[in-house]
């Protein structure tokens, strides 16, 4: 490995149980990603071809609630090989719109998904070969493991998300003085 690449902060990004938004809005860095590209590496996410989580991350942004046994193992994983996990977004710090289903009994989500709202076949795959096993209630990440910092914002502004890199980049938890207000 070569002594450049070595000197990075290794980064990863992972997707649980939201829209992807928060991902959207760390591409829209534009070009503030290619003055990262020289900081950090990005060893596994969505928007790469990695297909299994590594060890000794630096540094794991996570966006989306946990919402299925997927998702759990997925945190664990995370929390095992990353020195900093970082709830990337609302619906990772405290389950926001993802956790809209939690009034609802998972029996009646996936008749309605499955059968009621079917075009084709109006059955709920029941051996979870095709969706994983939902949880009984969608959580936020810190519901489940140890996380170290909260980026809050559905989605966080690029703004946010470069503040929060170069603190982490300068060995600093990054830590939000004033509330981002949004209002749509």
């Amino acid at each position: 490995m070569n002594q450049e690449i070595k000197n990075k902060l290794r980064v990863a990004t992972v997707w649980l149980g939201g829209c992807s938004g928060c991902h959207m809005s760390f591409l829209d860095l534009d070009e503030r990603l290619i003055e990262l590209a020289d900081k950090i590496q990005i060893v596994y996410s969505p928007i790469a071809d990695v297909k299994e989580f590594p060890a000794d991350v630096d540094v794991t942004l996570v966006e989306g609630a946990v919402t299925n046994v997927e998702n759990e193992e997925m945190a664990h994983i995370v929390r095992t090989h990353s020195k900093y996990v970082v709830s990337f977004g609302d619906c990772a710090t405290t389950g926001n719109v993802t956790a809209m289903r939690n009034r609802f009994p998972n029996e009646e989500l996936l008749d309605r998904a499955y059968k009621e709202l079917a075009d084709i076949c109006y059955s709920i795959p029941n051996d979870n070969t095709l969706i994983a096993q939902l949880c009984q209630q969608a959580i936020p990440l810190h519901h489940l493991i140890r996380v170290d910092a909260f980026l809050h914002g559905c989605p966080p502004t690029p703004d946010e998300i470069w503040f929060a890199i170069n603190e982490l980049l300068e060995g600093r938890i990054p830590i939000f003085k004033t509330q981002f207000l949004r209002y749509g």
